[in-house]
């Protein structure tokens, strides 16, 4: 007997497939982390993660010419300072590195939305996310460098702020700061679930924020734990936040699934520097096809739930998908 059921029907050819496709992964749901440091004329490759750079500000506004060229909406910016120092000064200095580059981006490429990591971890000599008093990061006291931080990005012209560091209450402390300056209309995607994640190796060499000493575990989420993911999320939600994020995404597509099935935001996740190095390095060995394994990850994303996803493989998966 022949099967009357023929799922395959629908799988013969190129066309039918594509009208039949559930999850369409497209530019604009594509976000691109860029990493800005100090000097002129300078961009260095990282080693951990090919086709990423280094650059000074006048190289980042080339940079991201070509960006704005392939269609991709926005990028969140990450900065490498010239000195570092207990508190992280450089975060908030009103000409640092980020602010810098916020502005001549803007410059440039107004119609480019410019989003802004706003953490300690880059700027501070200790490599934490906040200040450190014998050994422990305090959370309260940081959230006033990071209230400083986020305005000092949203007064250099930033569209967008991203706190990262995972202190408690920080979404709100930054909600307040930036209304009180005024600048009510500036949204926050808050890393919402952030997890002490392996995945992060690479991102290390490239924003030379690796601590000095213990690890993450305190303040980033134990990546076991999946319930409280939501508590996170809701609390963020609670404190202002517009949009939310997970990190690291592949590992946690579950929680990508769950977070979007529970809230009524836009979801953000993070295809991480590990995630991105991998796929990377077996496409150097020959053992996989790079460019049908990057679109598999990022659509594998894509239908978990995330509503935009914040790639190092954005310039790459826009060619494709605009070829």
């Amino acid at each position: 007997m022949f099967p009357f059921h023929r799922p395959r029907r629908l799988r013969k050819t190129e066309g039918i497939r594509r009208m039949v496709r559930e999850t369409i992964l497209r530019v604009d749901d594509l976000i691109y982390p860029m990493f800005v440091t100090h000097g002129k004329g300078v961009k260095k490759p990282i080693s951990s993660m090919p086709g990423c750079f280094q650059e000074s500000v006048d190289e980042i506004v080339k940079s991201v010419r070509e960006i704005v060229s392939l269609n991709i909406p926005a990028i969140i910016l990450f900065g490498i300072p010239e000195e570092k120092d207990e508190i992280g000064s450089g975060a908030f200095d009103p000409h640092g590195v980020v602010q810098d580059a916020i502005k001549a981006i803007k410059d440039a490429t107004p119609e480019l939305t410019v989003i802004t990591d706003v953490c300690m971890c880059e700027y501070t000599s200790h490599g934490h996310c906040g200040i450190v008093k014998d050994g422990e990061v305090l959370n309260d006291p940081t959230l006033e460098l990071l209230q400083k931080e986020a305005v000092s990005h949203a007064r250099a012209g930033a569209d967008m702020v991203a706190p990262s560091d995972m202190m408690d209450g920080r979404v709100q402390a930054i909600r307040d700061a930036l209304d009180s300056e005024g600048f009510t209309d500036i949204p926050i995607m808050s890393y919402a679930a952030k997890y002490a994640s392996a995945f992060y190796g690479p991102f290390r060499e490239a924003a030379e924020s690796a601590p000095q000493f213990g690890d993450r575990r305190s303040y980033q989420m134990d990546p076991p734990n999946r319930r409280e993911a939501l508590k996170e999320v809701a609390l963020d939600i609670e404190e202002g936040a517009d949009i939310v994020m997970v990190k690291p995404a592949l590992s946690y597509l579950d929680i990508i699934s769950d977070v979007k099935e529970a809230f009524d935001v836009p979801v953000a996740a993070y295809n991480v520097s590990g995630e991105y190095s991998l796929v990377k390095a077996a496409a150097e060995m020959g053992w996989i096809d790079h460019d049908r394994v990057m679109m598999e990850v990022l659509t594998s994303i894509k239908r978990a739930g995330a509503d935009m996803i914040l790639t190092y493989f954005a310039p790459e998966a826009a060619r494709l998908l605009q070829s």
